[in-house]
């Protein structure tokens, strides 16, 4: 049964990705997949699909609980972002700033704009809200191809800030230290080598890809409607500083007070009633409200439901085959962790997924080998970082926001997102084969 079973994690992983591919919803596709995987592993229908627990409905369900606020809120006020202006006057007064003439001075300004708001602690999926909307103006401003603004929010936002860098209060970062009791500032050697590894990476990287792009004579061919028309800077929008203010709010509240239980929350309700006075004369107040809410519910779906999936996919038995067979990897142990957490993130297409699963089933052992747990915390966190694949729900997201397919996006966000973390978990393992870690 175990090699059954795990054939079965194979072929509902599978099908996911094959549904995704044709252009199937994932609130569909995930769980037929799930399914899949019941039946392969001999399990009882009704109480792995819909049980209170360990199930994939309660996966679903855990996931909505404490996620649902924050796609709700972020999606709002990306709405009035977007719907009031206020995204066109923070996008030309960039544009303004790194002058017209560089379209590769644009993508930079993006990523740290994104990188900016991650380590300041805004969950990723609030960053696509807001700068999904913020970037399109850009783009079409110095013509170049849609595609490419995969990288520098990718970039920016799901890797160093992410995973790597010491202190950042990202969820993966917060739930590690919550586990191993290790500080944020976990191996600061390490996260502070990774992270420039990776920045220095990611910038070649878009300028390799914006250069290939021009040669091919890219253009830009985003949606012409969410755009307003090719006139869009002419019409009437609040100032940069007004349009800047929620964002600042935004960010003010959440450093400041980091110590408050789901800050997030109480800061994204405050930019969202701040949006609401200050561009209340550009927008309508009911459709902005009902299109984010839209927006968000689709999102949380989608990202939910591959969550719940990878959940339970690693729950069955059958897998408890494949955790020891990860731990016996000879050599340096922080390899077989590193592995071990990937294969968590590939199956699972979630970082923080991953990182729940490796620090009850991988980190004990490891811990128990003598490493250090502030090094396991950053293994585990830089490992986990490489879970987007076909049916991750933050590409899906993304996708869905920027109008993008995944034959389009897939391979740009891969090497986004994977070879920043592959390159670190490289230095990582360097570094402790030294010592140095």
């Amino acid at each position: 049964m175990t090699a059954l079973g795990l054939i079965g994690i194979v072929v509902g992983l599978a099908l996911l990705v094959y549904a995704i591919y044709k252009g199937y919803s994932l609130v569909i596709a995930a769980p037929v997949a799930t399914m899949v995987v019941i039946l392969f592993n001999g399990m009882p229908f009704i109480g792995s699909m819909f049980g209170p627990e360990k199930s994939y409905m309660s996966g679903l369900a855990s996931f909505m609980l404490s996620n649902f606020p924050v796609f709700l809120f972020g999606a709002i006020l990306a709405k009035y972002m977007d719907k009031s202006g206020a995204a066109l006057s923070i996008a030309e007064k960039l544009m303004s700033l790194v002058g017209t003439s560089s379209p590769y001075r644009a993508l930079v300004s993006l990523f740290v704009i994104a990188s900016v708001l991650t380590f300041g602690g805004i969950n990723v999926f609030v960053v696509i809200f807001i700068l999904i909307p913020m970037a399109l103006p850009i783009f079409k401003r110095y013509n170049i191809s849609w595609g490419l603004v995969i990288i520098p929010i990718f970039g920016g936002g799901a890797t160093y800030t992410m995973t790597m860098i010491p202190g950042s209060p990202s969820l993966h970062n917060v739930v590690l230290s919550n586990a191993l009791g290790t500080p944020l500032t976990a191996a600061p050697l390490v996260g502070a080598l990774t992270s420039v590894a990776a920045v220095a990476f990611l910038l070649i990287y878009m300028k390799v890809a914006l250069a290939r792009s021009l040669r091919k004579n890219e253009k830009f061919e985003g949606d012409e409607g969410s755009m307003g028309g090719t006139d869009m800077f002419a019409r009437e929008r609040p100032s940069f500083l007004v349009s800047i203010l929620p964002i600042v709010v935004l960010l003010a509240l959440i450093l400041a007070l980091s110590f408050v239980s789901q800050i997030i929350i109480y800061a994204l309700l405050a930019a969202i009633v701040l949006s609401a006075v200050l561009f209340r004369r550009y927008i309508k107040q009911k459709d902005v409200i009902n299109q984010g809410t839209a927006d968000s519910l689709t999102s949380v779906l989608a990202t939910g439901s591959t969550i719940a999936f990878g959940s339970f996919a690693v729950g069955v038995p059958a897998f408890s085959s494949v955790f020891h067979a990860i731990l016996s990897i000879p050599g340096n142990p922080y390899i077989s962790l590193s592995v071990g957490t990937m294969v968590l993130a590939g199956i699972s297409a979630s970082s923080v997924g991953a990182e729940g699963i490796a620090v009850k089933s991988f980190a004990p052992a490891y811990l128990h080998l003598g490493l250090s747990p502030e090094t396991v915390h950053r293994a585990i966190a830089i490992s986990a970082g490489t879970s987007l694949f076909p049916h991750n729900g933050f590409l899906a997201v993304f996708n869905g926001l920027a109008r993008l397919t995944l034959r389009q996006s897939f391979v740009r966000a891969f090497i986004s997102l994977h070879v920043p973390h592959y390159i670190g978990i490289v230095i990582l393992v360097i570094l402790a084969s030294t010592g140095l870690a």
